[in-house]
């Protein structure tokens, strides 16, 4: 079999299963997968078109159907065909990313992408961009800057001396803020518990008078992290209040904004997200709402000095950069990676200011129009004020707290098991909850209502069974 028939034959494959998605059964367990993959080290080669058959038939039975118009388990977006395409162009030309003089046309891909989302996401123009893996790895990226940056200002260098013997810098966080962040702090040697949290309130805002108050008390160095879009919730601390606050106290403002950051490409909901543009750096993904593939997130830094400071990559054989030149190494954690800036240059050409606006708008509507289905029944109790695109429900909202655990549960698998649409559990204020996550492409109205609908079947039959055993 030539190449060229033998990627046909794959891309034939992986085209089928997304025009199946919709129609897809709930995936196999991992370890029913598991039974699928294993066998023996292959002592010899095997046929190309062999190991691509016999990769679909083991693999399909257990992918879950993240794609679809109705996934809701999170807010991970649904790797729209466009981006798609250019990823698997991105793989055919096998672009080391690392450096603009050995992949110039990913390097320039990159570049222009940039300056697209700074402008689509109205932030400041001189920011500089990293395309990392995601928003976990964007976070530590901007922190990393953060934690160069406001140290630089007291005299010491942790690039060259580390953290030894450093002066002691103060983390102001939320009570809610997102578990990535709180990695991104361990990993960077400043603790996950080594911080100064604040209070939220019931949507998991952080409390503005609290945060005055402690980021007065902070000396000496000082990093802020603030939320667009809390992760159960979809609230958005008060930028406006708490960002100045933070200033004044000399501290490093950081956004984490893994999907909340795209209300600003929205006039429907950039209200959400006004101040935002304030603060000092910014972490987002583009594999949420922009609908690239896996794996693609933006770390934004309004100082490029301190962002390409903490994370350049210097060595002899690599080539040096010209002035007013732009090298992708210098704002990732990796030297070799993949050409990421393909995949967003793709979607942002494709979709243009006005069709993200169009997206994100129908994705919160959606989300609004399953609330207010799902809350039509008495037993059912919408937790979150449904500003964004995000809906936290609970069963059994009329029983007591430990049978509506149990009830909310009960009701996730029932969901998951019927198939019909997909819906994750959490924990909420200490009690099990529902999250419902509106962010596929593909995902409309009707898609969303009959989601809900779905979800009601399942609770009903949940309530009826229980109603049965007594």
């Amino acid at each position: 079999m030539t190449q060229l028939r033998f990627w046909l034959k794959a891309a034939e494959r992986a085209i089928s299963h997304r025009e199946a998605i919709e129609t897809a059964s709930p995936p196999l367990s991992y370890r029913e997968s598991l039974e699928r993959f294993r066998e023996p080290l292959p002592e010899r080669e095997t046929d190309p078109e062999s190991v691509i058959d016999s990769l679909v038939r083991k693999a399909e039975p257990g992918l879950r159907a993240m794609t679809g118009a109705r996934f809701f388990g999170w807010v991970i977006g649904g790797s729209h065909p466009v981006g798609v395409a250019a990823d698997w162009l991105t793989s055919a030309w096998g672009q080391n990313a690392g450096n603009h003089h050995a992949t110039p046309a990913a390097a320039a891909a990159e570049t222009v992408a940039a300056g697209w989302l700074l402008e689509l996401l109205d932030l400041p123009h001189e920011s500089s961009v990293g395309f990392a893996t995601g928003a976990t790895a964007a976070n530590f990226v901007c922190l990393a800057a953060a934690r160069s940056e406001v140290l630089r200002r007291v005299g010491w260098n942790v690039e060259t001396d580390g953290l030894f013997g450093a002066p002691p810098i103060t983390v102001l966080i939320g009570d809610d803020a997102h578990t990535t962040v709180f990695s991104a702090l361990q990993f960077l040697g400043l603790g996950h518990d080594r911080v100064v949290r604040i209070k939220a309130d019931a949507q998991g805002r952080i409390d503005a008078v609290d945060f005055q108050r402690s980021a007065r008390a902070a000396s000496g160095p000082v990093i802020a992290v603030v939320q667009a879009g809390q992760v159960n919730t979809g609230a958005f601390d008060p930028f406006g209040e708490i960002i100045p606050a933070a200033h004044e106290a000399g501290a490093w403002v950081h956004v984490d904004a893994a999907f909340g950051l795209w209300a600003r490409a929205c006039p429907a909901v950039r209200h959400l997200a006004e101040g935002i543009e304030q603060a000092d750096s910014w972490a987002t993904d583009g594999h949420k709402w922009l609908q690239t593939p896996y794996d693609c997130g933006y770390a934004i830094v309004r100082d490029e000095a301190a962002h390409r400071r903490a994370t350049t990559i210097a060595a002899s054989y690599l080539p040096s950069v010209s002035e007013g030149e732009r090298d992708p190494t210098h704002y990732v954690l990796e030297l070799s990676r993949r050409a990421r800036g393909f995949a967003t240059w793709a979607m942002i050409k494709h979709l243009g200011r006005s069709g993200v606006a169009e997206m994100v708008d129908r994705h919160c509507r959606v989300a609004r129009a399953m609330a207010q289905r799902l809350a039509t029944d008495r037993g059912v109790a919408v937790l979150n004020d449904v500003q964004l695109n995000q809906v936290l429900v609970r069963f059994g909202a009329d029983a007591r707290p430990e049978d509506g655990d149990r009830l909310t549960i009960d009701t996730i698998a029932r969901i998951q098991a019927d198939g019909a649409c997909f819906a994750g559990g959490a924990k909420w204020r200490g009690r099990q909850v529902m999250r419902i996550s509106v962010s596929s492409w593909a995902t409309d109205l009707q898609q969303g209502v009959a989601a809900a609908d779905a979800m009601l079947r399942a609770w009903q039959a949940v309530r009826a069974g229980q109603r049965g055993s007594h």
